[in-house]
């Protein structure tokens, strides 16, 4: 496959990141960062593709504004987060509270050491070789009921370390209600 070739590009007032591959026709798009993006085949004149972006300059206002509004809004709904401090000790007296449920399964039999971290694309983790339960701080916001459902998952690990069936198994028999309480953290 061949390499895309990416330009910084301004026109009609916008600017826009140009990426050459290959597509039949020129596409525009707004991020939900508000930057701008086009793409175009390598046969396309760089000419036309400004000319493409100009004349479409108030839609990408349009789309920026409505961006940049989603941007805000999601800002002003989202809660603040704890410190890390914390957050930590949260997580900690929650997994406490868990322990003994899985005592026997957790390394070496002890309590597994807990960390907090800014994660945005996990819940949790689990770290067999450390013996370590890392969650997300923006876990500290959620709902209850889905906090206790990551740390039961992230529990559920020392015992199977994929997402097996044996482990689904494992999590339904400690927390019969998982399903309900994983939608939880879906809907944020």
């Amino acid at each position: 496959m061949a390499t895309e070739k990416v330009q910084e590009r301004c026109a009609g007032g916008v600017c826009y990141t140009l990426t050459r591959r290959r597509v039949r026709n020129i596409n525009l798009r707004v991020r939900a960062d508000g930057s701008v993006a086009a793409s175009a085949s390598a046969r396309v004149p760089i000419s036309y593709v400004d000319a493409f972006v100009a004349a479409r300059a108030d839609w990408v206002r349009a789309a920026q504004a409505k961006a940049a509004a989603r941007r805000e809004r999601e800002a002003a709904e989202q809660p603040a987060l704890p410190t890390k401090q914390a957050a930590l000790a949260h997580m900690q007296a929650l997994c406490r509270a868990y322990y003994p449920q899985f005592a026997a399964i957790c390394p070496g039999g002890h309590m597994p050491k807990i960390a907090v971290r800014d994660m945005n694309t996990r819940w949790g983790s689990c770290s067999l070789r450390t013996g370590t339960l890392a969650f997300a701080r923006r876990l500290c916001v959620m709902p209850m009921p889905a906090q206790e459902y990551v740390v039961v998952h992230e529990f559920c690990h020392f015992a199977h370390p994929n997402h097996g069936p044996t482990f689904w198994a494992a999590v339904e028999r400690a927390m019969p209600d998982y399903k309900q309480r994983e939608k939880l953290l879906k809907m944020r």
